[in-house]
């Protein structure tokens, strides 16, 4: 059996993808990697910013569904995506960039003895930014080169997810059994699991949390995380475990820039399982990767009607010089 990687990419949801764009690109230095369209709902569209090279382990995605409410945090729910960077100067880095933005953020703290700042967007999107000081695992990827921010302090990859669950002890068995993950700190209410190689790509913290209502999917939430697997052979060996487990899964799917399983483990958690290719360089240049918009080759057939359904959103950076922001 092909064991989990580590954290392939975590998809949330936005009111708006131009405010989305805006925040990713020029606030936080995340590459826009591909500009496509939701393949099971073609009006809505789906960006993917990664680091540099639209590594995997490194993109976090969002989906602008029409008319969609706002979502409320809560148990049962991937509450918060992890970001990692370089050292803990960064993180300094990161303090003085928020306030300068207006980020609303709760400055450094330490978590399972790891530096990192929490941090929200325009929607309430919670987010973490951990630094790999001391880290030990599974590589990062590549910071935006021609980013506003400068490399040495840049992202470079997803750190640990956190979830919060009602029924720890079952979701517990469920990772340790079913997923193969391990547990390797505790602190309070906060689990730590990690996979594979282990390290920040590689780890999920899960708060056990009783008190809060469920959560409610809308704008501002997270939609599901994934998980890396290296390629085909492993996804199918996944499809069957996750089958033999008596779980209900989407088996296989082909999303073209990698391939995929679904499976909702308990309510409210939807997990992937993602190959690692073929990636995302493979239909567009790098230079002006993410300024188009990109289609798989089952929905070219469907390009007028997309882009008639979809408004358009200015992408280009690969005419402008983007300064490095020294704080």
């Amino acid at each position: 059996m092909n064991h989990l990687k580590g954290m392939h990419h975590v998809t949330a949801i936005t009111s708006s993808a131009e405010k989305n764009y805006e925040f990713f690109t020029y606030v936080l230095g995340m590459r826009l990697v591909k500009k496509t369209v939701n393949q099971d709902d073609i009006q809505t569209y789906h960006l993917f910013f990664a680091d540099d090279k639209g590594s995997a382990g490194t993109d976090m995605t969002f989906f602008d569904f029409p008319g969609i409410p706002k979502g409320t945090h809560g148990t049962n729910e991937i509450y918060k995506t992890a970001f990692r960077v370089p050292t803990d100067a960064a993180l300094d880095y990161w303090e003085k960039r928020f306030d300068k933005y207006e980020v609303k953020n709760n400055g450094i703290e330490e978590v399972f003895g790891k530096k990192t700042i929490s941090f929200v967007d325009f929607d309430d999107q919670q987010y973490m930014l951990v630094s790999d000081e001391f880290n030990e695992g599974i590589e990062s990827g590549t910071p935006w080169q021609n980013g506003p921010v400068p490399l040495e302090f840049g992202i470079t990859g997803l750190g640990p997810i956190h979830i919060r669950i009602a029924q720890f002890d079952y979701f517990k068995e469920v990772l340790e059994k079913v997923m193969f993950m391990r547990e390797i700190a505790q602190e309070g209410s906060l689990h730590l699991f990690e996979v594979g190689e282990g390290g920040n790509g590689a780890q999920v913290m899960v708060e056990h949390n009783t008190i809060l209502p469920p959560g409610r999917q809308g704008y501002g939430t997270v939609h599901h995380a994934a998980f890396r697997v290296e390629d085909t052979k492993a996804l199918y060996e996944w499809i069957d475990h996750m089958q033999a487990a008596g779980f209900g899964t989407s088996g296989y799917v082909d999303r073209f820039f990698f391939e995929s399983l679904y499976a909702r483990v308990v309510p409210g958690i939807l997990f992937e399982w993602a190959t690692d290719g073929p990636g995302f360089m493979g239909d567009e240049p790098y230079e002006t990767v993410g300024e188009i918009l990109s289609l798989p080759p089952f929905l070219e057939g469907k390009r007028e009607e997309i882009e008639a359904a979809v408004r358009p959103i200015h992408t280009v950076r690969s005419t402008l010089i983007i300064e490095k922001e020294h704080l």
